[in-house]
């Protein structure tokens, strides 16, 4: 399939969300506050290094977008030729203005359409474009549970590099859900299917559906609650990331943490609940003594960093280090990943490179396993 017309669909508003400890993003008001929280929006930054991965194309492709943050300006600023097929009827844009623009894009004639979002935005595919034209989804969103995105930009990109190389690349049918983001701010995870779109995915570039859990594993996180517990310091800062298993470690230390959110912890106690990032910022700048991330990964996906956690930013990450992360998972949550690593999307790919590599993962009650975390590159 060697690509001439390439449909691009940014939801500008993707993610901002999740730095300010939103649970999303979806909504006027949820922009206005992540905005008024310092967050700057990230689609933009995350279409760009998509596009990069096949600028070398650029003689080959047209890029078929709606006007402005869209897709027209991330197009230019790559250096791609455009063709503006229409725009946004409100600011912020709607998801209404998504779905637009995807009928409208496939109706220009592009071959394939590329979209930067979350699960909102692969809903607004599904209700546009439905299960028989090949769509791509660069991550952008909170938490994604969808099985129709890259597991990176540079991989969405490495994707379409192969594509554009005239390589072979499967095209397979796969599900898109949604939380209830109403239901996810009270701590409660409740997934929807809402459809299929049909996906081109490349080895290990293509991110599977996010695994609830076949069975409630309750001794075997116990035992890895017990194992966090009897090493914590009372001089170090905890930063506590979302998750059953890692509010176990809160519960057995008598604290009311939040399963969905970050938390702070110090000296056994709870210091702060459900952190931005720049609550966090504040909390290691006012801090003296050291630092620690606690933090699990995704079933199913293997997500580490850049999936429900966005509050742990890259400045955030730096200021802790790699060497400080106490990663928690069961060995049936690290079997089901079936040899695939643990990932890391940042959202800053300098530091996704540098924290490749093996890690030590907690699996147990005086039990860990050293495992590869990978930022997605081969």
């Amino acid at each position: 399939m060697e690509l001439k017309k390439l449909g691009l669909v940014i939801n500008p508003w993707a993610g901002i969300g999740g730095p300010a400890g939103l649970k999303g993003s979806d909504g006027a008001e949820t922009v206005r506050r992540a905005l008024q929280a310092g967050v700057a929006p990230r689609a933009q930054q995350r279409a760009a290094v998509a596009l990069e991965a096949i600028q070398v194309f650029r003689d080959r492709v047209e890029i078929l977008c709606f006007a402005g943050d869209m897709g027209e300006d991330a197009a230019r600023a790559a250096g791609f030729k455009v063709a503006v097929i229409g725009a946004a009827s409100a600011e912020p844009s709607t998801p209404e203005d998504s779905e637009r623009a995807a009928r409208e894009i496939r109706a220009a004639g592009a071959d394939l359409i590329v979209f930067v979002g979350g699960d909102g935005t692969a809903r607004n595919m599904v209700n546009a474009l439905g299960a028989d034209f090949p769509v791509l989804g660069i991550p952008a969103g909170v938490k994604m549970h969808s099985a129709c995105f890259a597991i990176s930009p540079r991989a969405a990109g490495e994707v379409l590099r192969r594509l554009l190389a005239a390589e072979l690349v499967d095209l397979r049918a796969h599900e898109v859900r949604d939380i209830d983001e109403k239901s996810f701010r009270e701590g409660r995870v409740s997934t929807r299917y809402y459809g299929e779109l049909l996906v081109p995915e490349e080895g290990h570039f293509v991110q599977a559906v996010k695994n609830a859990g076949r069975e409630v594993e309750e001794l075997a996180v116990a035992d890895i609650a017990a194992e966090v517990v009897e090493e914590i310091d009372p001089q170090t800062l905890y930063i506590v990331g979302p998750g059953s298993t890692t509010l176990a470690v809160l519960k057995a230390l008598g604290c009311d943490g939040t399963l969905l959110g970050v938390d702070l912890l110090l000296d056994g106690q709870l210091q702060a609940k459900d952190v931005s990032a720049r609550e966090i910022e504040t909390a290691l700048a006012d801090h003296k003594g050291p630092a620690r991330i606690i933090l699990t990964a995704i079933g199913g996906q293997g997500h580490l960093l850049g999936r429900g956690n966005q509050q742990l930013s890259p400045a955030v990450l730096r200021a802790v280090g790699r060497d400080n992360l106490i990663v928690l998972a069961t060995k049936t949550k690290i079997t089901e990943l079936g040899g695939r690593p643990l990932l890391v999307d940042s959202g800053d790919a300098e530091l996704d490179r540098q924290w490749s590599g093996f890690i030590p993962v907690i699996t147990g009650y005086r039990d860990a396993i050293l495992y590869p975390l990978s930022n997605g590159d081969l």
